[in-house]
């Protein structure tokens, strides 16, 4: 179980899969990493270690007012999921990852209290309580700052920092992520001509899917697409995964550096939903998108590709090859957490862990799944108001979300007991409150750190 150092990114790639990934592609196989000394866990080991480890942390995390954990309901093939949400609600890992008709809000076992989505600004883990004065001063704040001629963007990130309400998100997010003009009078023209040109690319491009060159790209795309946040109905209708795949496969052979690579269709999901709830009032996570009109959809669907197209622009090096990206942040979170918490360090030095096994995804895929996506959500607020909030604030985001769970961490003394826990972290019931903490203490962080000298900044 203890693995040797990988002496590349290629060499731990081809070795060791990652579990949320084990057993989803049917055409992969794994059968050659078998004897590996990077070979992934024993299921029947597996399976008893995770349900010992995760039953002993609900007992440690659990609170009086929520509904308990069902972490006894442990996969039967003993994937490693996103976080403990997957463990409560899906029973089996392939009905969950079968492309399917939307699913009606009952088939999904062990619903959390807590609705996925829905309510996604003003929620915290207690529910969403009413809106107090304090927040309503906040709305108007922000619609002030919108409704200006020419909006202050150094004000709107000031205010968006601490959260954006769900009424202002939409607008909010396209002008942080630099889609939409400050001035007022250029927004409408920009936006059509944008969407247009999105479309554009569309009838130039897409029909190139079915293309030799461009195969290998569409399949993986076609593969990862059903795999999207597959315990919430909204992500396995047919025409959302449609909309999902053109977005990916434009986006891809528009940056021939990078193209596509697993991880990124994660970062579509947050802009969908933001866009989306601008014209949905009710539950987003159960929502039809068949009642919405052409129109409607083909926005949503090109601001969403626009959106994501300037975040990807800022940390590109995460998907070029060998992800040279995600190394360095691997690399500058355990020099950062060597100087944050040395016993910490020293208890994953000890029982052979490598900050690569479980940081990896934690880089690539931006904490998404280990958080609920109403959490990602309010955290990208604040990731689209701090300079370079995807890249370098990320990284101390990552190192306060790992120091968060330090009692769990040193109280498992054994290899397949830590990395079961940092696959398996319990956030299922987090919300706006713990997001919030887990920022200011990010913040902390890098107010104490950033300008270290021996720290490595990305």
């Amino acid at each position: 179980m203890k693995s040797k150092k990988a002496s590349s990114f290629h060499e731990f790639a081809r070795n060791t899969s990652d579990a949320w990934d084990i057993g989803d592609d049917e055409d992969e196989d794994f059968s050659s990493s078998s004897s590996s000394s990077l070979q992934t866990l024993n299921s029947k080991v597996a399976k008893a270690t995770a349900a010992q480890v995760l039953e002993n942390h609900s007992k440690l995390r659990a609170k009086p007012e929520r509904a308990p954990a069902a972490f006894s309901d442990v996969p039967t093939n003993c994937k490693v999921s996103k976080s403990s949400s997957e463990a409560q609600l899906s029973r089996t890992a392939e009905e969950a990852c079968v492309r399917s008709p939307l699913q009606k809000q009952q088939s999904l076992p062990l619903r959390p209290v807590i609705p996925l989505v829905a309510r996604i600004s003003d929620q915290n883990a207690s529910g969403a309580p009413p809106m107090t004065v304090r927040e309503k001063t906040r709305l108007e704040k922000f619609r002030q700052l919108l409704s200006s001629h020419n909006t202050d963007l150094d004000e709107l990130r000031k205010c968006s920092w601490p959260g954006v309400p769900r009424e202002v998100r939409p607008v909010t997010w396209r002008l942080l992520s630099g889609y939409l003009p400050a001035n007022m009078e250029r927004r409408k023209l920009t936006l059509q001509r944008k969407r247009e040109e999105y479309f554009g690319f569309i009838q130039q491009y897409y029909d190139s899917r079915n293309e030799e060159h461009h195969q290998d790209t569409y399949r993986q795309i076609h593969i990862d697409i059903p795999r999207t946040n597959p315990l919430i109905p909204l992500f396995q209708q047919p025409l959302v995964q449609e909309i999902f795949e053109r977005i990916l496969f434009i986006w891809a052979i528009r940056h021939p550096a990078s193209g596509y690579v697993q991880g990124i269709n994660d970062l579509v999901t947050p802009f969908f939903v933001v866009f989306l709830s601008e014209y949905v009032e009710e539950d987003v996570e159960n929502f039809d998108v068949t009642n919405l009109s052409q129109d409607v959809l083909r926005s949503i669907e090109a601001d969403s590709f626009w959106c994501m197209s300037k975040l990807l622009d800022g940390i590109q090096d995460n998907y070029t090859f060998a992800q040279p990206g995600i190394q360095k942040k691997v690399k500058a979170l355990e020099e950062l957490v060597s100087r944050i918490d040395e016993q910490v360090h020293n208890h994953f030095r000890k029982y052979e862990v490598e900050y690569l096994q479980f940081a990896f995804r934690w880089m690539n895929n931006l904490l998404m799944r280990e958080l609920p996506l109403r959490c990602t959500i309010r955290l990208w607020d604040t990731y689209q108001s701090e300079p370079e909030g995807f890249s370098h604030f990320h990284l101390y985001v990552c190192a306060a979300f790992l120091i968060k769970w330090r009692k769990e961490i040193l109280d498992e003394e054994d290899f397949q007991g830590l990395l079961m826990l940092l696959q398996n972290l319990p956030t299922i019931h987090w919300g706006n409150e713990e997001i919030g903490l887990l920022l200011a203490e990010a913040y902390r962080l890098k107010y104490m750190f950033a300008d270290a000298p021996n720290h490595y900044r990305r």
